[in-house]
């Protein structure tokens, strides 16, 4: 064994031995006849940790493997998954890659790893289930599953799982009653582990667990969101989780449609605690409805203008509708400041949010209202807010205005979604 080789091999059993040292035993996995490791945590408990380790661990012990890692969005994979602080790339010494630097052998643009024993660590996005045809893993980790745009992108990758004698997936992620994650609770080849925020509490700040419990000790959503409950229904709110997998379509089966608009219901400030800025891109088709795509974020006034300027192109929308209860004529010439070409649609609130939502919430009764996939965190909004707390659920307002505005006028004109 030459000296680099040593100090590789060094380098691979001390990260190895290390995470024995830290991780708590349901961070480490079982031995055991199981398929799919399923971790439903609450926020903070390490599951990025977790599954960076686990994905680590079996690339170095196992040369010329392939594994593959799978986000929500490249902003995930990019941001929390590879180079975050709990990330793949703070975790593996320069050491360890390929060429012995981390510039040799992490290909940022490619989100992709290639480590000195011949072992790659490939990302992919939930957001295009048709980039895993082909591909062949060893191994699997899935951060955030529940928030998967496309479930379709689960079933391609578990086509994809079939080298060596056991591949195996390993799932983090915070619950939600979706149909995949109840699908996966109940299979027999699943090893389950749950866990709550409070559990990692060594690791978190003070400040961070007391802003937890002040906002959301007691509620449904903290069971959900601390405690990783899988939580059905909320009682007081007009959405169930059932309802909303009821009317849910792959992108494929969109149709042409006469009228898509962009929704804007924006915040005024920005800071970190800040409102979001709902954007939401919706269509009609004859008498039908389909919520395209949630673009809802924190932004400055100037980056939610040019964010729904963008969507607007993109989908070929008709019209931008923004609610100006707030900001008044400021909204209008935030957006004409980006571009004055646009067409726009100023609406005002003069009934409270659940009133506004109920003609909605009839549509979807209807089944006349379709979702695109599955949209995360505005349907986190439809399904718990309830009307009690002050918290503003800016994504399902810009979801009223956008299908109100549809619901309340038509067009002749033919769009289609590439």
């Amino acid at each position: 064994m030459t000296r680099l080789q040593t100090v590789e091999h060094q380098k691979t059993i001390e990260i190895y031995t290390n995470w024995l040292k830290t991780a708590r035993p349901k961070q480490l996995p079982k031995k055991g006849d199981w398929n799919i490791w399923l971790i439903l945590a609450g926020r903070g408990w390490g599951k990025t940790r977790t599954g960076a380790h686990d994905i680590i661990n079996y690339a170095l012990k196992n040369s010329d493997t392939v594994s593959a890692v799978i986000a929500p969005t490249y902003g995930d994979l990019k941001r929390v998954i590879f180079e975050g602080v709990s990330g793949l790339t703070k975790i593996i010494p320069p050491e360890l890659y390929k060429g012995g630097s981390i510039t040799k052998g992490y290909n940022s643009s490619a989100a992709q790893i290639n480590l000195y024993n011949g072992s790659k660590i490939i990302g992919f996005t939930a957001t295009e289930p048709d980039r895993l045809r082909g591909s062949q893993f060893h191994r699997a980790w899935c951060d955030e599953l529940a928030a998967w745009r496309y479930p379709e992108s689960f079933d391609q990758l578990m086509f994809c799982l079939r080298l060596g004698n056991r591949p195996q997936c390993v799932i983090t992620t915070t619950p939600k009653p979706t149909k995949l994650i109840k699908t996966l609770v109940a299979r027999d080849d699943v090893y389950l582990v749950t866990g709550n925020t409070f559990e990692n509490e060594d690791n978190l700040a003070e400040s961070a667990l007391e802003s937890f419990r002040n906002l959301y000790e007691g509620t449904t959503l903290g069971r959900q969101e601390l405690y990783a409950e899988i939580v059905e229904n909320i009682e007081g709110a007009l959405w169930t989780y059932d309802q909303l997998e009821n009317i849910r379509i792959n992108k494929s089966d969109l149709p042409d449609l006469n009228r898509i608009v962009v929704a804007i219901d924006p915040a005024m400030t920005a800071s970190s605690s800040s409102d979001e800025t709902g954007i939401i891109i919706a269509g009609r088709f004859n008498n039908r409805y389909y919520v395209i795509d949630d673009v809802s974020g924190k932004y400055t006034a100037d980056g939610w203008a040019r964010k729904a300027i963008e969507c607007y192109y993109k989908y070929k929308a008709d019209k931008i509708i923004a609610e100006t209860n707030n900001g008044g004529d400021m909204v209008e010439h935030t957006l004409r400041t980006v571009d004055k070409n646009i067409s726009y649609k100023k609406v005002t609130a003069t009934r409270g949010k659940m009133l506004r939502a109920e003609p909605i919430h009839a549509l979807y009764e209807q089944k006349k209202v379709y979702h695109v996939g599955v949209l995360s965190q505005l349907e986190t909004q439809m399904t718990s807010y309830t009307g009690e707390t002050k918290e503003s659920p800016d994504r399902l307002d810009a979801l009223v205005w956008a299908l109100t505005e549809l619901n309340t006028s038509s067009g002749n004109a033919i769009w289609r979604i590439n």
